[in-house]
C-alpha cells in the first residue's frame, strides 16, 4: 500500500510581507500531479492545514480547490488529516461527517473522554488491513481526564497516555499520522530558526519516539525540514515549500511510503517539489552582488531573496540598485567590523545581567508589560529551588 506523507501546507501564510497565494496553489497542483503519476492509495496531512487557527476566506478556498482536484484524479486517494498546533479544531472539523464519505477523514481533537480512542481508519490491500490512526496535536490539558487532578502532566506523558490505550493489533500493519515535537533519548531533530525560537520558550513541549516504536510507519508533522528521528520509518516529511529564509537550502518534497506485508521494512521515497519562487540567500559586498545578478537568468532573479552586504563603507541607496535586479527582496542586512562590534557589545551586556533580569527583559519582551511582584515571586521561588539542585 502506498502513501503520500504531507504536512505543514500552512495555507494563508505570508512569506514577510509578501502574499505566497500564487505560490501555494502551484505547489498543490504539483502534488496533485504526483498523484495522477504514481496512483496513492492514501494522502496523509500531519498538521497545520492553515497558518492560523481563523484561517481567510482566500485560505479556505485553496485548500477546497486542492481537495477538488484531488478527487478529480482518475485515483483519488483516501485523504486522512489531522489538526496541528496551528489549526482551530473547531473550524477544521466542519464538515467531518460529510466529507468522509467522500474519504476525506479529519481528526480535529483528541479524545475527549475516557470512552473515546484515537480514531482508526482501516484501508484494504492484498496483504491485509492496514490501520491508519490519527492523533491530532495534544496539549497534556486535553487529556487531564486520564489523570489526577493535581498531576503534573507532560506533553510525552499526555500523548503516552492516549497511545497506551489503543487496541492496536500488532500482527496488523498500523499507521500513526501525528503533529508533535519528537524527540529520542538525547536525540533532538533539526530545527530552523522559527522553530528553535518556540521550542525554546515552550522547552517541554516534547514526546520521546520510544511511544511510537510499534508501528510500522509513522508520519509526523511540526517541523519544516525533512527527517527522520530514531528510526527511518519516524519520519517529518517538512513542508512543500520554504517558508523562512532559514529554510533556504532544505529541499522540499512529498514523502513516499510504500508498505508491503507485515514484518518488510517500508519503502520510502522522496519526490521532489519545484516551487514557483525559491527562497535564497545572497551575500558579499554590494558590488559583488549586483555582479552575480547581471548573470542571473529572470526565474533566479524573481526568487524570494534575503540580502546580507559585508561593505565596509556605507553604500549609496543599496536597496534601489538592488531592486533594479531582485523585485522579492525580503530583508537587507549589513554585516560588517562595525556591526560586529556592537553585536559583541550587546552580547557582553547580556552576559552581564543576572538570571532574573535576563527573564524579565525577555518576559517585557514576549508580554508587551513588566512582569508584577506576584510572577517575580514565583520565578524566584523557582530559580532558588533550581540552586538548591545544583548544590
Amino acid at each position: 500500500m502506498r502513501f503520500f506523507h504531507l504536512s505543514d501546507l500552512h495555507i494563508g501564510k505570508q512569506l514577510h510581507y509578501y502574499n505566497l497565494r500564487e505560490n501555494q496553489r502551484a505547489i498543490l497542483r504539483e502534488i496533485v500531479e504526483a498523484v495522477e503519476k504514481y496512483r496513492p492509495d492514501g494522502m496523509l496531512i500531519a498538521g497545520d492545514i492553515f497558518d492560523k487557527s481563523a484561517p481567510s476566506g482566500e485560505a479556505y478556498t485553496i485548500f477546497d480547490e486542492f481537495l477538488t482536484n484531488l478527487w478529480g484524479c482518475a485515483a483519488p486517494p483516501a485523504v486522512f488529516l489531522i489538526a496541528g498546533n496551528h489549526d482551530s479544531a473547531q473550524r477544521l472539523s466542519y464538515a467531518k461527517n460529510f466529507l468522509a464519505r467522500h474519504r476525506i477523514h479529519i481528526a480535529a481533537f483528541p479524545p475527549q473522554s475516557e470512552e473515546e480512542q484515537v480514531e482508526k481508519i482501516v484501508l484494504q490491500d492484498e496483504w491485509g488491513p492496514v490501520n491508519v490512526y490519527l492523533l491530532p496535536f495534544t496539549k497534556p490539558g486535553h487529556v487531564k481526564y486520564l489523570f489526577s487532578p493535581e498531576a503534573a502532566v507532560s506533553y510525552d506523558e499526555a500523548v503516552g497516555a492516549l497511545l497506551e490505550r489503543l487496541e492496536m493489533d500488532k500482527r496488523e500493519r498500523n499507521v500513526l499520522v501525528s503533529h508533535q515535537f519528537y524527540v529520542s533519548g538525547r536525540q533532538r531533530p533539526e530545527t530552523c530558526e522559527s522553530e528553535q525560537a518556540y521550542i525554546s520558550v515552550g522547552g517541554i513541549d516534547w514526546v520521546d519516539v520510544s511511544r511510537v516504536a510499534d508501528f510500522d510507519y509513522v508520519a509526523l508533522g511540526h517541523l519544516h525540514g525533512a527527517q527522520w528521528i530514531g528510526s527511518p520509518h519516524i519520519r517529518y516529511c517538512g513542508t512543500p515549500l520554504k517558508y523562512s529564509v532559514s529554510e533556504a537550502g532544505q529541499k522540499k518534497s512529498i514523502t513516499m511510503v510504500t508498505l508491503g506485508k507485515k514484518g518488510e521494512e517500508a519503502a520510502i521515497e522522496t519526490i521532489p517539489l519545484k516551487a514557483l519562487q525559491e527562497v535564497r540567500r545572497e551575500k558579499g559586498e554590494l558590488a559583488e552582488i549586483l555582479e552575480r545578478a547581471e548573470e542571473m537568468s529572470p526565474e533566479e532573479r524573481k526568487a524570494f531573496v534575503s540580502i546580507t552586504l559585508t561593505d565596509e563603507e556605507e553604500v549609496f541607496h543599496p536597496r534601489e540598485q538592488l531592486e533594479e535586479y531582485f523585485p522579492f527582496i525580503l530583508e537587507i542586512r549589513v554585516e560588517n567590523s562595525r556591526t560586529r562590534a556592537v553585536f559583541s557589545e550587546e552580547q557582553e551586556s547580556l552576559g552581564a545581567f543576572d538570571v532574573m533580569e535576563a527573564f524579565r527583559r525577555f518576559y517585557q519582551e514576549l508580554q508587551g508589560l513588566p512582569m508584577n511582584k506576584e510572577e517575580e515571586k514565583i520565578l524566584l521561588d523557582v530559580i532558588e529551588k533550581v540552586k538548591e539542585g545544583e548544590e
